[in-house]
This record gives structure tokens, C-alpha cells and sequence, in this order.
């Protein structure tokens, strides 16, 4: 079991670098790559530091991955200009690429996870119903802090504020996106709330 558990976290780190390696090769604009993919990075040296001393659970390992590599692969070619989503643009005759949606649901999918784990294994609160009320409020507000971010990103550089907000003339994009990610965090705890609780019993 222990060497399952190593052998899974050194593929955890393997394909995280992979992802990233390519993600930095000749990205479409280095500053807005920076930007974007800061947040995986952050999120890496945090897993790494705790991974001893706070152990995730798989399932969230797991979705963090992929959460970084949305962010990577958003990071490379920018959200508006991710090529699938640019052929699923014409397909289905949509007025933009949206793969930035993407990412916003995984911003709310993601993290609303991450707190409800902190939460049961801290026993910050009672119930099961104030721990999922709770974990989505705190999404919705990393969401709406992000697009702060993005604001103030906006303000200090105008080269880099259309690539890096990504809103293609969508004057609701700020709206959409928090929406996307409260939309992700209800979804993730009526999905995995159960597979979740029973991770999380088998670390505590």
C-alpha cells in the first residue's frame, strides 16, 4: 500500500511538470502564461509542503491535478484562444471560446472540495449541512476574489489585461464566471460528497 501511495503521488508530480514544461514552451504571450499558471504553482508548493504533515485525500490530489492543468493549458495558448474550444466555437456557432468556463467551473468544483475537507477533518463546524453550505461559500468567494485579481491585473497593465481576463466583448463575463464556479461547487458536492466523506474517514 505505501509504495501504491508513493508510486501515485511521483505520477501526481511527473504529469504535473510534464504539463507544465510544454505550458512554457513558447506560450502565446509570456506575461499573461505567468499569470495564469501562478495559481498551479502556488497550489504545488502548498501540497508539498503539508503533504506530511496534512495528507489530501486521493480524490482531491487527483482534481487538483487536473485543475492545474486547465489552468497550464489555459496559461499556454490564453482562454480565448485554447484551439478546441475555438473549433467547438464554430461547430456549434458560439459567439466566443469558451474555454475560460472551463476554468471557472473547475474554480468553483475544485476548491469547494479543498474547504470541505479542511473543515470535517479541523471540525471548524456541526453538520453536514452547514459544512456544504459553508465549503460553497467559501468557493463563491475565492471565485469573486479571483476576478478581483483580474481587475486589479487590468489596472497595472493594459498590455496584458485583454489576454488575461479573457472576456471577448462579453460585458457579463465577470457575472458568468462567479456563476460557472457556484454552478461547479454545488455540482461537486452533490457528486462527490459521499466518495468524499468515506476518503476523508479513511485518513482520519
Amino acid at each position: 500500500m505505501l509504495k501504491e501511495l508513493k508510486f501515485n503521488h511521483a505520477l501526481w508530480v511527473v504529469t504535473f511538470f510534464v504539463v507544465f514544461i510544454w505550458s512554457a514552451i513558447e506560450p502565446k504571450d509570456t506575461f499573461t502564461w505567468f499569470l495564469e499558471v501562478a495559481p498551479a504553482l502556488i497550489g504545488f508548493a502548498l501540497l508539498a509542503y503539508t503533504f506530511r504533515s496534512f495528507p489530501l485525500t486521493p480524490l482531491l490530489y487527483f482534481l487538483i491535478l487536473i485543475h492545474c492543468i486547465i489552468l497550464m493549458v489555459g496559461g499556454h495558448y490564453t482562454y480565448a484562444e485554447v484551439p478546441l474550444f475555438d473549433w467547438l466555437r464554430l461547430e456549434f456557432d458560439w459567439s466566443r471560446n469558451n474555454y475560460d468556463k472551463v476554468g471557472h467551473f473547475a474554480q468553483g468544483f475544485i476548491p469547494v472540495l479543498i474547504a470541505r475537507e479542511i473543515l470535517i477533518r479541523k471540525q471548524v463546524v456541526n453538520g453536514q449541512a452547514w459544512t456544504n453550505f459553508f465549503s460553497v461559500s467559501i468557493a463563491l468567494a475565492f471565485s469573486a476574489f479571483y476576478e478581483l485579481i483580474e481587475w486589479w491585473v487590468a489596472l497595472m497593465s493594459e498590455e496584458a489585461a485583454e489576454s488575461f481576463l479573457g472576456t471577448q466583448g462579453y460585458i457579463w463575463d465577470t457575472q458568468s464566471d462567479m456563476g460557472w464556479a457556484l454552478f461547479g461547487a454545488i455540482l461537486a458536492i452533490v457528486l462527490l460528497s459521499r466518495i468524499h466523506n468515506r476518503q476523508i474517514e479513511n485518513l482520519v
